[in-house]
């Protein structure tokens, strides 16, 4: 089905643009949430009459985002989850977790706005994108952690999860050079050489 763009869609095209995208795609998203309109002579004719104020709204609109951008740029929001000894979440970080956080934090985005390719499920630190306005976007960083102090380690740089290999392999290495100092094992020099065989003559 051909659409025309209302506004801008993120790999898709700019505001004003006809595009060729899937019937269901074109149902379901753009046309439902008047992000386009069907690429009928009627509607070319009245995008044409829309066109000063689309793009009136959307300057003005962008302008508002921006202000909203700058907030939410370089924010580091923290989610504290279970996980296992190599990091991995009983569960998963998704979208709407980090809404929350955000919300918590004081700031209201919807969950389209989030771009997050798969939930996360691991301990440690991603980049997010906000798409605030399809023109603005901000960058966040969601730490997700066990607790608050494993949250600022990570925030340090720290690696958890070669951390705890990191102690494990030195309680192995502890280990074998007990057993290889043992103090009570005879040293070679301790023992007395074997008496030479009695030949016979």
């Amino acid at each position: 089905m051909e659409v025309i763009l209302l506004e801008r869609v993120a790999k898709l095209g700019q505001m004003g643009e006809v595009v060729k995208v899937k019937d269901g795609y074109a149902r379901n998203f753009l046309l439902k949430r008047k992000k386009a309109l069907r690429a009928t002579a009627e509607n070319r004719t009245k995008y044409d009459g829309m066109k000063t104020e689309l793009e009136a709204n959307n300057l003005k609109a962008k302008s508002e985002a921006s202000k909203v951008a700058e907030k939410i740029d370089g924010r580091d929001i923290v989610i504290i989850r279970q996980a296992s000894e190599s990091g991995q979440l009983f569960g998963s970080v998704s979208v709407r977790d980090i809404v929350d956080a955000l919300a918590a934090d004081g700031i209201t985005v919807g969950r389209p706005q989030v771009w997050l390719d798969a939930p996360i499920k691991v301990i440690g630190q991603q980049k997010v994108t906000i798409a605030v306005h399809p023109e603005v976007e901000a960058g966040i960083t969601v730490t997700v952690a066990r607790s608050a102090d494993e949250a600022d380690r990570i925030k340090r740089g720290e690696d958890i999860s070669s951390r705890q290999e990191d102690q494990d392999a030195a309680a192995e290495a502890l280990a074998a050079a007990g057993e290889f100092f043992d103090p009570e094992a005879q040293r070679d020099d301790d023992i007395a050489p074997a008496e030479p065989a009695a030949t016979e003559t």
